[in-house]
Parts: C-alpha cells; structure tokens; sequence
C-alpha cells in the first residue's frame, strides 16, 4: 500500500474569499477564456487581480489552494504556484509578466498602466523589479526574523531603508508613484503596501516615526504616507482584499517563521523572491 501523502503544513487555509474580495470573485464565477487561478490571500494573486479590475478585461476567477495543488493547476503550471493565468488554453504565470502580459494582449481596455514614452517605461519596469528583489525580501526578512534587539532593529532598518529608496523616486506631487494616476509599479507593490498593519500585529510597529518626532525616515513619510492612502483607498484594491482576521493566521505562520511556502523557505535560505 502506497504511504499516505502528508498534508502541507500551511495547508489550512480559510478556503475562500470575504469581505469586499468575495463579491469581486462572485461577479467573475462564470466561464471565461481568460482564467485566473488564484488564491485569495496571496499578495503575488493579488497583482494580476488589480490589473484584471483596473482594465475591467473578462476573466473567470477560479480559487485554489496552493498547497493542495488541483490538477487542473498542475497541468497549467507545473510548479502549481499562483497567479497563474489560462490565456487560450495557454499557460501564463511569474505576476509581473501576466500584469504586463494584460497590458500588451488587451490594448483597447483603458486605463493603461504602462507609460507610452520608452524611457518612463523602462523606468517604471526598473522600480517594478525592486518591489520584487529588494522590498519584498526585505519584508520578509523583518517579518520572519526572531528574536529581538540590534537584530530586529537590522532586520527593520533594512526594509525601511528600501522603502525610503523607493519613495524617494515618486513623483513629488502624486499621489501615484508616476503622478496622479496609478501605474503598474503601483500594484506590484499595493498588496504588499495593504499588508504593513502585520507589522503593527507581529512586530510592535513598523518604525516610521510621526510627524514631527524626528528620525532618520521622517522627510520621506509624508510622501510615503500620501501615497499609501491613495493606494489604500483605490476601488480596485478593496474589491481584491478580504477580512483581516482571515489573513492573521497566515501571517502568525511567518512571524514564527514556521511558514512553508515557497517564499518563507528562500528568505530562511537568504534568498529573494522564488
């Protein structure tokens, strides 16, 4: 007799959406040709579901869990990671290759998230990727990291300090990264953006001083700060969030830094993004 498979230890998930996000899955459960595989609480999902919103492009939502891999998933991507995208009957996954797939393959649906000028676009994909190999590992890395002290203060400098690059390329006025409308630089980085408050939860806080108290991050706050409401208040990123205590024990699985997705496992292994 074959040994039972042992279930995934982060395996336990609540199974669906909620809040504003399950009438956002409920309004696209019908058949499409575009498909998106995701997971509801998945921040890397949550990229490519904005950028299908914000385009307003016809898609079916079709929720799996990732460490239960379905075959239908399987079959599309190997790896069994998610987003991945059903395009024809055609395979398509990495997040910021489907979000800039949808703006190439749907010209005609507006808003465009990627500037015309050649330069603006290049510079835009540059910021784009270190959301993905800087901010992002970064975060991790504070939020995984245990113990307290000189290596907590390290671990939080270090984010902070990629954040401040980061912002420091804004535009001065905004309240988007390129101006006053929001770009795909912008939703590579939202989901993540939404999910500081685990810090506040998991880690005492995020570190950003007040206003007025000071510090080493205090000029760059304030356009940090403007820039969060903005992104925090967009339609298209309430309608693809769910209930907050649903999120809690995920994210109480990467404070104890017990957490078994492929990206837990590379920042204990010093890694960036899988």
């Amino acid at each position: 007799m074959a040994p039972e498979k042992q279930e995934h230890p982060d395996s336990k998930v609540h199974p669906h959406a909620t809040g504003l996000a399950i009438k956002t899955v409920e309004a696209h459960a019908q058949e499409e040709p575009l498909k998106l595989y995701g997971s509801w609480f998945c921040p890397f999902v949550q990229r490519a579901w904005l950028v299908l919103e914000e385009k307003k492009i016809p898609y079916q939502y079709i929720e799996v869990n990732p460490y239960k891999k379905p075959q239908s998933l399987m079959k599309l991507n190997p790896r069994g990671l998610v987003p991945t995208l059903e395009y024809n009957n055609k395979p398509l996954y990495e997040s910021n290759i489907i979000c800039e797939f949808l703006e190439e393959a749907y010209p005609d649906h507006t808003p465009h998230l990627v500037p015309k000028d050649p330069y603006d676009r290049a510079r835009s994909r540059i910021w784009a990727d270190y959301c993905t190999s800087r901010i992002i590992p970064a975060f991790h890395r504070y939020l995984q990291f245990q113990g307290d002290g000189d290596g907590l203060k390290e671990k939080q400098t270090e984010f902070l300090n990629h954040i401040q690059e980061f912002t420091s390329e804004m535009h001065e006025e905004g309240p988007f990264f390129l101006g006053k409308e929001p770009s795909l630089v912008d939703y590579v980085i939202a989901p993540f953006a939404v999910r500081l408050w685990v810090f506040d939860h998991f880690k005492g806080g995020l570190g950003f001083p007040e206003e007025g108290q000071g510090g080493t991050f205090e000029n760059v706050w304030p356009r940090w700060r403007k820039w969060l409401n903005a992104i925090e208040q967009r339609e298209t990123v309430k309608a693809t969030t769910s209930d907050k205590e649903h999120y809690l024990p995920i994210y109480q699985r990467y404070a104890d830094d017990k957490a078994q997705s492929e990206l837990a496992k590379a920042t204990r292994a010093g890694k960036g993004v899988p």
